[in-house]
C-alpha cells in the first residue's frame, strides 16, 4: 500500500470518529457531567488538528 493511500485511510477513519464526537456532544452534550463535555471537545479539537497535519502530509507525499 501506498504512503498517500495509508494516510487517506487513516483520514477517513479518523473524520469519521471526528464526526462520531461531534454527534456525541451536540446530542447529549446539555446532559453531560462537565468534565465529559470539557474532553470530549478538547479530543474533537485535537483530532481536527490531527486531520489537518495528515491532509498536508498526504498533499506533500
Amino acid at each position: 500500500m501506498s504512503t498517500r493511500t495509508e494516510l487517506n485511510t487513516i483520514t477517513s477513519s479518523l473524520s469519521e470518529i471526528s464526526s462520531r464526537i461531534t454527534a456525541l456532544v451536540e446530542s447529549d452534550g446539555p446532559q453531560m457531567d462537565s468534565d465529559v463535555y470539557s474532553e470530549l471537545v478538547a479530543a474533537e479539537r485535537t483530532i481536527g488538528a490531527l486531520l489537518r497535519r495528515l491532509n498536508r502530509a498526504a498533499r506533500n507525499v
